[in-house]
């Protein structure tokens, strides 16, 4: 079997991290992003995995070759030498995504869940048609563009309404899909957009289905999204296997924690909080709905709540870091500041309380 992933561009959302690191390396619950994609394409037994990106793809190359020979898979990084959209991408691995008759997944790289390919595969088996699509139900369909299916059929798509001011569904595009290989007839070698240009298109030859999505969801491409993510996640290692999750006088609720992490006394660490390899926590600080990245250092009696850790960083004594705080790679806040919703550059010291959300570069 064949996959693609939509890794894409800059990674603006995601800044001050992206500036380090390129998006699908950033570490979500202690792994890189793309790599809780790329374990679970291959353990239905996905072969080639096609990565489409145009931005620092040499970084990428380096980090994941590692993982080929471990999961089984051959990665093949295919360069776009302008932004191709959502479709596009498609049209350039044509060699690898058609190379037979089986169907491919695509996938955006943003995107976490419990990843059911299995039963997605499946169901497109069963259906026929040349497409299928995951789609979640939320509870303000007003914000997405909703996906509508045919009236007196259980899976196929009639059209799709975006952003509809009456109410005519719930259910929006997971950014999961599974594709036969025709639909590659479709697509030429342009920007083009699957969701507005290809999607319609199959929707009105009758060719395009859609499939619920069972269990959490969410787009953690920008850092609220990415802190709600975690908790999502979490929450799903504990249904699953909650024996790698933290446990002891210290820890409230889901939280996770490499084992090489240093942690003081008198701490209160969760709910969902992941602290990865090589940090060193002091004595009573409290961490909550947070993400602590490789090699930090939070010193003694500090509070940090909803905000992202970057790598290298230190948080000074009696600091208070919350309102979706980011800070860069190697950041230093010094001792007793308040920072509110800061979006802090890498290499930058921080010596001044910041009350309201701002960008310090």
């Amino acid at each position: 079997m064949k996959a693609l992933i939509l890794v894409g561009g800059f990674g603006t959302r995601l800044r001050p991290l992206t500036l380090t690191m390129p998006k699908p390396l950033v570490e979500f619950a202690n792994k890189p992003m793309i790599l809780h994609q790329i374990e679970a394409l291959a353990k239905v037994g996905v072969k080639d995995i096609v990565l489409a990106v145009n931005y620092r793809p040499e970084v990428m190359v380096g980090v994941l070759k590692q993982y080929e020979a471990l999961y089984g898979v051959n990665i093949t990084f295919s360069v776009e030498t302008e932004p191709l959209g959502t479709a596009g991408p498609l049209a350039l691995a044509r060699d690898i995504l058609g190379k037979d008759d089986s169907p491919f997944f695509v996938l955006n790289s943003d995107v976490i869940c419990e990843f059911p390919f299995d039963q997605l595969a499946a169901y497109h088996k069963a259906h026929g048609g040349e497409g299928t699509i995951m789609v979640t139900k939320v509870e303000e369909p007003s914000k997405y563009g909703v996906v509508v299916l045919q009236n007196g059929h259980a899976s196929r798509i009639e059209r799709f309404v975006e952003k509809p001011q009456h109410f005519v569904g719930n259910r929006i595009n997971a950014g999961i899909y599974i594709f036969s290989p025709a639909i590659l007839d479709r697509i030429e070698l342009r920007p083009t957009s699957i969701e507005k240009e290809t999607f319609p298109a199959m929707a009105a030859d009758g060719q395009l289905h859609a499939m619920d999505l069972e269990g959490f969801w969410m787009d953690v491409g920008q850092p609220k999204d990415f802190l709600t993510g975690i908790g999502l996640y979490l929450a799903s290692v504990h249904r699953r296997q909650p024996a790698t999750l933290a446990a002891g006088p210290h820890i409230q609720g889901n939280v996770l924690i490499d084992p090489s992490v240093k942690i003081g006394e008198g701490c209160k660490i969760g709910p969902n909080v992941t602290i990865a390899e090589g940090v060193v926590i002091g004595d009573g600080v409290r961490i909550k709905n947070a993400c602590i990245l490789k090699n930090s250092v939070v010193r003694d009696f500090s509070w940090i709540e909803r905000s992202i850790i970057g790598w290298n960083s230190t948080v000074g004594r009696w600091a208070r870091l919350e309102g979706v705080t980011v800070l860069g790679d190697d950041v230093s806040i010094s001792d007793e500041i308040y920072v509110n919703g800061g979006c802090i550059l890498p290499h930058k010291s921080i010596s001044v309380c910041i009350p309201e959300p701002q960008i310090i570069m």
